[in-house]
């Protein structure tokens, strides 16, 4: 990660990574902290740093309850060996984050990643329900619990989330599960205009169906000489829940996917690493928004676009940094969550990736500066804000 020291310390435990935090704390060092740093792209340019935490060794399963649906890893287990252990039991963890096939849980955590099933399953603010973390002071603090129902001190797990590693270190989580469904099935409509693709959407929401994910791809993300936008519906239950999606949707014109469906959100969900790893330049641009305004975003795109059609978050690509910037600067005027996402690493210092932070940022600073007065923890990682 630009910013980071050469020389990167790997605690084996929780107990090593709050003594690493505590003295480098101690001798008023800059810290970057992470994981494998996938993401080194995504959020802000992080300053010099003169000590490297990794949690990639911390990577342990430290409590697993099939039956209760919960379980407790350390937050250097990455996502695919997170889900390969859980899918023995047919269990998951459905955040769908990009950046997957690297990409640890504290990390995940840490930038708040998901994907296109966010629209049934939430966020990892719905998924956690506890949290180890250590401070600069040396300490490790323990939030919530392994009770889907235990809320004590959930609000500073929930601080952590998104933070980009600003606060503290993630040390252990704890996670509720979700049982995989019986039956999953992709259905996907081509439509020749966004008016026709959006009317489907509506259509479905307004519907008794109640699809796990419904993304939107415009013609430039589908790199496809047919200029048709896209919207893939994804549905799970058992078998009566997806003969109901087979008997309704083919009225508004979807067809079931003739097979690799894995593939297919796999694509969808990788979409920003393979479009960053392509464009050297490039950068990514996250407009949350209403329903009823995300046309109006997808159809200001001037190249390709994926959208969580079903909660309002588009996702713009831009082959130039200046042009997300740009880009960002006008639609935070009718869109105030708007951020540059993902942009070089050597460019993220150079420009405002967040428009429009809200009354919220003096807030968050004042928390910053309980946690970490002297700014040493990942300084400038959350859209160079903080």
């Amino acid at each position: 990660m630009a910013g980071c020291s050469t020389d990167t310390v790997h605690p084996a435990s929780p107990a090593e990574l709050a003594e690493a935090m505590g003295s480098a704390s101690a001798r008023h060092q800059t810290i970057c902290s992470g994981g494998h740093f996938s993401k080194r792209r995504m959020g802000g340019a992080l300053g010099a740093a003169q000590t490297t935490i990794s949690t990639a060794a911390m990577k342990r399963v430290r409590q697993y309850e099939p039956r209760d649906l919960t379980i407790s890893v350390e937050a250097g287990i990455s996502y695919c060996e997170l889900s390969r252990v859980l899918a023995e039991r047919r269990q998951m963890v459905p955040l769908d984050p990009p950046f997957s096939s690297t990409a640890t849980i504290g990390g995940i955590l840490a930038t708040n990643g998901s994907g296109p099933r966010r629209r049934l399953y939430g966020t990892a603010r719905d998924l956690v329900i506890g949290m180890e973390f250590a401070t600069l002071e040396g300490k490790l603090i323990q939030s919530g619990g392994m009770v889907v129902k235990n809320v004590a001190g959930l609000d500073m797990a929930k601080l952590l989330i998104g933070s980009f590693g600003t606060l503290a270190a993630i040390t252990v989580v704890n996670l509720k599960l979700i049982p995989q469904p019986p039956f999953s099935r992709t259905f996907v409509l081509s439509c020749n205009t966004l008016d026709a693709a959006v009317a489907a959407r509506d259509a479905i929401l307004h519907s008794a169906l109640d699809p796990e994910a419904i993304d939107l791809i415009n013609p430039a993300a589908m790199e496809s000489p047919e200029p048709a936008f896209r919207l893939a519906v994804r549905a799970g239950g058992n078998a009566a829940a997806i003969a109901r999606y087979e008997r309704e949707l083919p009225s508004l014109g979807a067809r079931p996917l003739p097979g690799g469906e894995a593939v297919f959100w796999s694509w969808i969900q990788n979409f920003t690493p393979r479009y960053l790893d392509a464009h050297a330049d490039g950068a990514v641009v996250r407009v949350s928004c209403t329903l009823k305004e995300l046309k109006t975003v997808i159809l200001e795109a001037p190249g390709p676009a994926i959208a969580r059609a079903g909660s309002g978050v588009c996702y713009l690509y831009f082959e130039q940094f200046s042009q997300a910037t740009a880009f960002a600067a006008e639609a935070a005027r009718e869109h105030p969550q708007t951020v540059v996402e993902c942009a070089p690493e050597s460019r993220g210092a150079q420009a405002d990736l967040w428009p429009v932070p809200g009354r919220d940022l003096e807030i968050m600073k004042r928390i910053k500066r309980m946690l970490d007065p002297d700014n040493l923890l990942n300084p400038g990682r959350l859209y160079g804000r903080i």
